[in-house]
């Protein structure tokens, strides 16, 4: 299935896509596409998508997951993008979390902060959380997996990078965390170690990879995660970029407003953000 919530900011429903590609209401089955709504996936793929109503037009989509608990990234999960940005690659995985309210929309705008002159783009493959996972082995952690979503962490890598303290603050202003357009659900990926991911800039290639090049793959990363603390229904793990993000360039390349920025996964989807500058 192709789940995703569309409608206004702060007001988005539950939809499912249908085999044309049309969005069809879940509003009258669940609530949001959250919580126990995704322990619960098979109540959905039951539905006939036909029998669902049609919403006509063309909808702003909102974050393909609501009501997120925890918004948990990987940093330096491809070698050659550790290697770009002129670091080692990590003994176990890097953690840093993500401020929900920097949580937005596939299309909504990347809002440039006030004064950044080093705004990044990084394309990842999103894990969604569909069943509580607490200590679970790597062969146990899929069970725990209701799907997978695109994902842009956007990064202002001053403020990540120079500025003293953790990496939250480069990685939380907002609309620094498009998610989605779909939660695409496991059964309709064979393996997510061997997805094509890419992302251009103003219609210029610059990331081009694929996740069986990741450190850290789904599995490990979801048991890893689970030694530290409960992965609940609705948390979402965004596993690491592949390299060509703009300060491995030579020279640095960052966004500025009026840049386009396109990004997809096989089979999950493609996002677009029109850069913007804060007010």
């Amino acid at each position: 299935m192709k789940l995703l919530r569309y409608g206004p900011r702060g007001a988005e429903k539950p939809g499912m896509l249908d085999a044309q590609g049309q969005i069809r209401d879940l509003s009258g089955i669940i609530g949001d596409l959250a919580g126990e709504a995704l322990v619960h996936l098979d109540r959905l793929a039951a539905l006939d998508p036909l029998s669902l109503p049609l919403v006509e037009g063309n909808p702003r989509l909102g974050a393909c997951v609501g009501g997120i608990g925890k918004y948990l990234c990987i940093g330096l999960n491809y070698a050659d993008h550790a290697a770009e940005s002129g670091m080692a690659v990590p003994p176990e995985p890097v953690l840093f979390i993500k401020a929900n309210s920097a949580i937005c929309g596939p299309n909504d705008p990347i809002i440039i902060p006030r004064g950044s002159v080093k705004t990044d783009w990084e394309v990842e493959l999103g894990v969604v959380i569909g069943k509580p996972a607490k200590y679970v082995s790597e062969e146990e952690a899929m069970d725990h997996v209701a799907g997978y979503c695109v994902i842009n962490d956007v990064s202002e890598r001053s403020y990540q990078t120079e500025r003293a303290g953790q990496w939250t603050k480069g990685k939380s202003c907002d609309n620094f965390g498009q998610t989605g357009p779909w939660l695409v659900t496991k059964d309709e990926i064979a393996d997510p170690q061997d997805l094509a991911i890419w992302l251009t800039v103003d219609g210029e290639t610059r990331q081009n990879g694929s996740t069986s090049t990741m450190v850290y793959g789904v599995a490990h990363l979801v048991s890893y995660l689970s030694q530290f603390f409960t992965l609940h229904p609705g948390d979402v793990i965004s596993t690491g970029t592949p390299p060509g993000v703009g300060m491995g360039m030579k020279p640095p390349q960052y966004l500025r407003p009026g840049a386009v920025v396109e990004l997809g996964i096989a089979g999950l989807g493609v996002q677009r953000q029109i850069c913007v500058a804060d007010s």
